[in-house]
């Protein structure tokens, strides 16, 4: 297994857009092959190889199905390592950044579960678009550019997403 790139070991070709239900059942069928349950008897070294195949095999799986961790792989796949923490020049973007955080916090104040769900679509359209729009562009050297910032917007819209999800349960329970 060892630096297999992840795409390989789902035996996926690289590509932005995938099929993850069939990532997720591929996923565990390789899982299950290594998981520590059947090397109980095995030697030490096998023990730790399976431990090591299953780590491996379970990053890849957490890489490949989040399309922004997706995005960003497929990126340093290309070659050059991409910074975490960038400063990023997408001003039209900051701009709805602070919209939709204004918006959340408003929603926070209120207390307003259906106004909620109402934003929570809203992000989803916004990240489906995103993810089209990189999937068309990433694999073009001329956008490189482009790709990258529209990574970047993924991994905001994420991350707010995330954001989105604990206020509902707090709002919830």
């Amino acid at each position: 297994m060892g630096t297999l790139c992840h795409f390989a070991l789902f035996e996926l070709q690289p590509s932005f857009n995938l099929d993850l239900d069939q990532l997720a059942t591929r996923y565990r069928e390789l899982a299950r092959g290594v998981h520590p349950d059947r090397f109980t008897d095995a030697s030490e070294r096998e023990q730790r190889l399976a431990l090591e195949q299953s780590a491996s095999l379970n990053e890849a799986y957490q890489t490949l199905k989040s399309p922004p961790k997706r995005a960003r792989y497929l990126l340093a796949m290309g070659g050059r390592e991409l910074p975490l923490e960038v400063t990023v020049h997408d001003p039209e973007f900051l701009l709805q950044q602070m919209q939709w955080r204004e918006e959340l916090e408003d929603l926070q104040d209120s207390a307003d579960l259906a106004g909620i769900v109402v934003f929570k679509r809203r992000l989803k359209v916004a990240q489906d678009v995103l993810n089209e729009s990189f999937a068309a562009c990433w694999n073009d050297a001329v956008q490189r550019e482009q790709a990258e910032r529209l990574m970047r917007r993924m991994q905001f819209l994420d991350k707010l997403t995330y954001e989105v999800r604990q206020l509902e349960e707090r709002l919830d329970d």
